[in-house]
């Protein structure tokens, strides 16, 4: 489950700063112009999040590492859950679009999902971010309009495309928590799952029964001989996406068949 979640600060405000409205602007001050932005937060915020975790960013450890006070942090941005929405849609803006391989809706969307785990690969601690109040900045705007344009003009009705692109989404989110579990798992055993499982045969050959339980005797011995551990996030990422857009082929192709065609001319 997640342990952090967009949408949780001060909605105007958040809106205010993901659009660049009403910023502070320091007067009154002598001196020289102050070189902190709210970019320049939204930027350092990401990279100590990247490199410690969600969990670890605070708006201290922020203004530490921007060597400034808190004080002065939190005249740019209200507090972290605020700084969040930011991040993400910062992210979002910056989100690396890759060519389709293809010319047709499958292809296109295909080359969406990839383009979000990617995301995901480069920042870990979104997979533990909700977004189901997600931070409507222009980011996501931006992200969200050219998602949608892989299932433009194939059939759909607007619902249904905005169903199809969460459906597709969500299978990419729920991989990603997958992996960075996996990837948890091994950091906190300093062991790999391949390291893991040898250590633990001799108690697990005990336990698992081939004679009670023989199907999973033989397809999680099979599947763990494959991937060397209970889970290959490549694996289910691709053999999951596969089954994911054959499910929208079915729904495009029942569309197609329902579509009207011209109107019969009177004899």
């Amino acid at each position: 489950m997640a342990s952090h979640r967009s949408g949780a600060g001060d909605p105007a405000r958040t809106l205010e700063l993901l659009w660049r409205k009403d910023l502070p602007t320091p007067s009154g001050q002598r001196g020289p112009k102050p070189t902190l932005s709210v970019d320049a937060i939204v930027v350092g915020g990401i990279a100590l999040a990247d490199e410690e975790g969600l969990d670890a960013l605070t708006m201290r450890k922020l203004a530490e590492r921007l060597s400034v006070g808190p004080m002065t942090l939190y005249t740019y941005v209200p507090g972290k859950a605020e700084l969040v929405d930011l991040m993400l849609d910062g992210l979002y803006a910056r989100m690396e679009r890759r060519a389709p391989k293809g010319t047709g809706w499958r292809a296109r969307l295909e080359a969406v999902a990839h383009d979000n785990r990617a995301l995901h690969e480069r920042h870990g601690w979104l997979a533990g971010v909700s977004t189901l109040r997600p931070p409507l900045g222009p980011g996501l705007m931006a992200k969200y309009e050219y998602e949608l344009g892989a299932l433009d003009g194939i059939g759909l009705d607007d619902v249904e495309m905005d169903a199809a692109l969460t459906f597709v989404l969500g299978f990419v989110e729920s991989t990603a928590r997958a992996s960075a579990a996996a990837t948890a798992a091994r950091r906190e055993s300093s062991q790999s799952d391949e390291e893991w499982w040898s250590a633990n045969a001799p108690l697990l050959s005990r336990i698992l029964d081939p004679a009670r339980h023989p199907l999973a005797a033989r397809v999680g011995s099979a599947a763990g001989a494959a991937h060397g551990a209970t889970l290959d996030p490549d694996h289910a990422f691709h053999f999951g996406l596969e089954r994911v857009l054959d499910g929208l082929v079915v729904l495009v192709s029942r569309k197609g068949r329902k579509r009207p065609g011209p109107p019969r001319q009177a004899p």
